[in-house]
């Protein structure tokens, strides 16, 4: 079976479990001093300029909750930032030892140990508020009566319009969004700002996109919304396409002991994170976590 995955720690077709060719993943990130006592603080896996999920100022929501499951553990948080995208923080951070704890990967990330899922966000559609169009699911006649259709590569929404035959309508402008960049050489991420403002300008009638990746951008609007995509998808041939993923807190995998410490603070901090992705505007879901 075919491991699907929310796609931010992944490159272009992994959530299809196609390889990834790396290119210049050399990376430099910044290192603690050497003598600095670090038994006080918790290392955190960063991206230095990935909103709304991470950012250098601390202004992701990801950054909030991480200092908060700090705090909670009795630790400073200390960000080790990178540059690079975030698809190679688990290979050249986490497991250079550069730092201890990655945060939102999908539970059951197989590259790490993962921590007990702190939130459940699902696929959306973004649209504008006065749209003529009613796109409710992927059933919904009115997708092909879309102008044009926003989405990334690679995510489950590839792969439900491939199955009701728009995948190949869509093509040029989805790569449009990247610039016409080849991803199969060079990752490059379609700014998740800038697909909710094709929607908001009127140039894309809707969007597909992973929830935390736009809300902050939609709550922003007051010409848009978003729709929860429900968790009842399927290829053609029958084969379920997930929707809705559990978010965790990432560790090596020897590393045991810190696993169980994030555990329990994740769970005393449950109120806190919780008000932190109400303020971001993420709409979270249920359901029992995925293996």
């Amino acid at each position: 079976m075919k491991r699907y995955a929310s796609s931010r720690f992944f490159g272009f077709k992994s959530a299809l479990c196609a390889p990834l060719l790396a290119v210049g993943v050399l990376a430099v990130p910044a290192m603690a001093d050497d003598g600095e006592n670090q038994s006080n603080k918790l290392r955190i896996c960063a991206a230095a300029d990935e909103l709304p999920y991470s950012n250098r100022d601390r202004s992701g929501f990801e950054n909030k909750i991480a200092e908060v499951l700090a705090e909670t553990m009795g630790r400073e948080a200390q960000f080790v930032w990178f540059s690079k995208p975030a698809i190679y923080i688990v290979r050249d951070q986490l497991e250079m030892k550069m730092c201890d704890v990655v945060m939102g990967l999908d539970t059951g990330d197989e590259r790490v140990l993962t921590s007990k899922p702190y939130y459940r966000a699902p696929y959306v559609f973004i649209q504008r508020k006065d749209s003529k169009l009613d796109i409710k699911d992927w059933n919904s006649p009115d997708l092909a009566k879309a102008g044009k259709i926003g989405f990334t590569p690679g995510t489950p929404a590839q792969v439900m319009l491939e199955k009701i035959g728009l995948f190949r309508e869509h093509f040029n402008y989805m790569h449009s969004l990247t610039n016409f960049q080849d991803r199969r050489n060079r990752f490059t991420r379609i700014p998740p700002q800038r697909m909710v403002n094709e929607v908001v300008n009127g140039t894309a009638d809707v969007a597909v996109n992973f929830a935390p990746d736009v809300a902050r951008y939609v709550k922003a609007s007051e010409q848009i919304e978003l729709t929860v995509i429900p968790d009842d998808n399927v290829r053609s041939d029958g084969e379920k396409v997930p929707h809705h993923f559990d978010q965790s807190v990432g560790v090596r995998k020897d590393d045991t002991e810190l696993l169980a410490a994030v555990n329990l603070a994740l769970e005393k901090a449950k109120p806190q994170i919780e008000e932190i992705l109400k303020d971001e505007g993420i709409p979270l879901v249920t359901g029992l976590p995925r293996s």
